[in-house]
């Protein structure tokens, strides 16, 4: 949509509110799809819920490649944004499930990789098409989505279930099977399943094949947990994910992906061919700097990365808001500026790869409790997908009315509240199964002297041994 919306607003004769529109309601629409993906995946399991996924976006991409004007534009859009609500929400469920903690987060970054992955490819396949007629350029840089959405709903049909999903459906036997294939060891196998069982209320002693699990497992009762009657560990919990969402997308991530040409066009740099350029060099860095921080997620750990992450995405903001306040109030072309928005767009999309990208999704699908996954993940992209649908609907209005410069200061104050956010509030959660987590959680301020008791038990324990 970035290189897309030009041509689109050429040939459609669109207004800029109509484009904005058209491009953050997206978010919205994917709403519905987060909203039914809980349920959905409690029901028929992960692995179809992704299914499911891959066929919706198959469906929106062609509607929108062969829209013949702005309302039948609006229909791809919403059925492509409820395809994305499934997946946002079921890919880092699924792969949190499935991993083993030594590469948890390592594997359930990698949603946020592939994203990036695709953001370049839209970028690169933006330049290609920008070649062809007005009316058919467009079309395909849209409609060419239908590809990828075909071998991700085939390829999942040659993954194993979420042994976790299959515990809830009582199938112990083919949970047991999933967890000996990915496990580091079979003694790993047998201490996830054991958690696991805890987590879904069956007995340990229970070990046959197939067992029968209380309705309680299935999703009753969950939303009155989360929301109406929440223990302190499980307010804590949603906190923290609805938080970390919303700080992602408060500090202007898709202002600068789904806008880039914009700035670009804003900071002096007026000519189709090189304005696309410069987005793929946006897409290519923020690939580059995710692939990095996927190797660093379990050896350093969540938290200094994500503070890292925001710090570095603080200064790249006042740089950018800095650079283009300049430019803005120029009647003539200052290179150095022009210089130093390109260097605070780049070091933006960096920085935020490297912690606030991918750990937002790997910290809230591993920190709440198994019977409250589906749906507290679901809350936690439903508040993503509105930020960010906000931001989308909203950024060309408000340059327009603070100016370019003044639309990054906002993102800065965001981002400077969300450090402290982070810093207070979140544990670090590296190296610990998914049963240890929601322990930590709780005491919310005090949450570190809760982390130095849990390991004093912990080294008890193994003296004890």
């Amino acid at each position: 949509m970035s290189g897309a919306q030009k041509y689109i607003e050429r040939d459609l004769d669109c207004t800029d509110t109509q484009i904005e529109i058209l491009i953050g309601i997206l978010d919205l629409y994917s709403l519905v799809g987060s909203a039914a993906a809980g349920r959905t995946s409690d029901w028929i399991g992960r692995r179809y819920t992704i299914v499911l996924a891959g066929t919706i976006f198959f469906v929106g991409a062609i509607l929108m490649g062969f829209a013949t004007n702005y309302a039948f534009l609006m229909v791809g859009r919403f059925v492509a944004g409820i395809g994305v609500g499934y997946a946002l929400m079921i890919a880092p469920v699924y792969t949190a499930e499935v991993s083993p903690a030594s590469a948890r987060g390592f594997l359930t970054s990698f949603p946020e990789v592939f994203i990036n992955v695709g953001i370049l490819l839209g970028y690169v396949s933006n330049y290609a098409f920008s070649k062809l007629p007005l009316h058919l350029g467009w079309r395909f840089m849209l409609g060419v989505g239908a590809i990828p959405s075909i071998f991700l709903a085939l390829g999942v049909l040659g993954m194993p279930e979420s042994p976790r999903w299959l515990v809830m459906q009582g199938r112990l036997g083919d949970a047991k099977k999933v967890l000996d294939k990915t496990s580091d060891s079979l003694e790993e196998s047998k201490l996830r399943l054991a958690g696991i069982k805890e987590a879904a209320g069956i007995p340990e002693d229970f070990n046959d094949d197939v067992v029968q699990v209380s309705k309680r497992s299935h999703g009753e009762g969950i939303w009155k947990e989360l929301l109406i009657h929440p223990t302190p560990t499980v307010r804590h919990i949603l906190l923290a994910a609805v938080g970390i969402h919303f700080f992602q997308q408060a500090s202007g991530i898709d202002a600068v992906v789904l806008y880039s040409v914009r700035i670009f066009e804003k900071a002096g740099i007026v000519k189709d061919t090189p304005q696309l350029l410069a987005t793929i060099a946006v897409g290519f860095v923020k690939t580059m700097f995710i692939l990095v921080a996927t190797f660093f997620l379990d050896k350093i750990g969540r938290r200094p990365l994500l503070l890292a992450s925001i710090g570095g995405m603080i200064a790249s903001l006042m740089t950018l808001g800095f650079a283009l306040t300049i430019i803005d109030h120029s009647d003539h072309k200052i290179t150095w500026a022009i210089a130093l928005c390109f260097i605070g767009i780049l070091s933006y999309v960096a920085f935020f790869s490297i912690g606030m990208g991918p750990i937002t999704w790997v910290y809230s699908s591993e920190i709440f409790p198994l019977r409250l996954r589906a749906q507290g993940c679901s809350m936690g992209v439903a508040m993503n997908r509105v930020v960010s649908g906000i931001i989308g609907m909203t950024f060309i209005s408000l340059y327009k009315a603070i100016s370019i410069g003044g639309a990054f200061f906002v993102f800065t104050g965001f981002a400077a509240v969300g450090f402290l956010f982070f810093y207070t509030l979140y544990p670090e959660t590296r190296g610990k199964n998914l049963e240890e987590v929601e322990k930590v959680f709780g005491t919310f301020f005090r949450w570190r002297s809760r982390q130095a008791e849990l390991d004093r038990q912990k080294e008890a324990a193994a003296a004890e041994k």
